[in-house]
């Protein structure tokens, strides 16, 4: 196993994000901290390490320690062997709740039978 891993890398392996491109965008941006101060996607991650990374979408951030190094993706039971989370319950369900509000208003195109009451409402059909 080595001793240091590239912060991009580990956070694609520990399953943070779903491609190491998405997680070197979030590094490039200065999301993703190691004691307050931003990551970039080469540094070198060490065990004890403790990070601040954003979810993906939605509000919050994620606090976890590294505990172990990788640099290949792995099933998510393996990934979970990487880290110890440190986030507050109450960041996952504001993340959770943000989840169920996003998808209440996504119904997406009308259906023949909604255009067909749109089209009562605006008087279309009298």
């Amino acid at each position: 196993m080595p001793d240091t891993a590239r912060a991009d890398k580990w956070l694609w392996a520990a399953r943070f994000f779903k491609t190491r491109g998405a997680a070197a965008e979030m590094c490039a941006a200065g999301k993703v901290k190691r004691l307050g101060h931003a990551l970039k996607a080469a540094s070198a991650l060490h065990p004890g390490d403790l990070l601040e990374i954003p979810f993906p979408a939605g509000p919050g951030v994620r606090s976890v320690r590294v505990i172990a190094l990788a640099e290949k993706r792995a099933a998510a039971p393996e990934a979970r062997t990487l880290y110890e989370e440190s986030t507050a319950p109450e960041m996952f369900e504001a993340q959770r709740n943000w989840h169920m509000a996003r998808a209440e208003g996504q119904r997406g195109r009308p259906t023949k039978k909604d255009r067909r009451e749109i089209g009562r409402i605006r008087g279309f059909f009298e």
